[in-house]
């Protein structure tokens, strides 16, 4: 099975997983990182419960669900998540993981591969 990782203009990664998935990739994330964060832990709880963010963002008209992060982790740098989409396709509940930019890919390449998907990475380009 492939997972593509998108980068962005930003630097930004972004990569679409179920809920199961992304749990599992965020702890290899975190692992190889070596680092646990206010936004991770807050994304954590987000995925647990998954149907009430999903209801409030859909009512408050919201595409994104941003984490909150810590100042101290800003500065350090160890922020992982950026935002999160939350989507359902029938009854499949998905998410897209925003990574912030200081993430390398490389990191959440190997993530990915360590569960077993192939990996691809997609560049979004300007057009001029």
């Amino acid at each position: 099975m492939k997972k593509v990782i998108e980068v962005d203009l930003g630097k930004y990664k972004s990569v679409e997983l179920t809920v199961e998935e992304a749990e599992k990739v965020l702890m290899e994330v975190s692992r190889a990182l070596g680092a646990e964060s206010q936004d991770l832990e807050e994304t954590y709880r987000v995925l647990r419960n998954f149907d009430s963010f999903y209801e409030i963002a859909k009512r408050k008209y919201k595409d994104y669900i941003v984490p909150s992060k810590n100042l101290n982790d800003m500065i350090k740098g160890t922020v992982i998540v950026d935002r999160l989409r939350l989507a359902k396709e029938g009854e499949e509940r998905k998410i897209v993981i925003t990574f912030d930019r200081r993430v390398k890919e490389e990191v959440i390449a190997e993530a990915l591969s360590k569960l077993g998907y192939e990996v691809e990475v997609r560049r979004l380009e300007t057009h001029s």
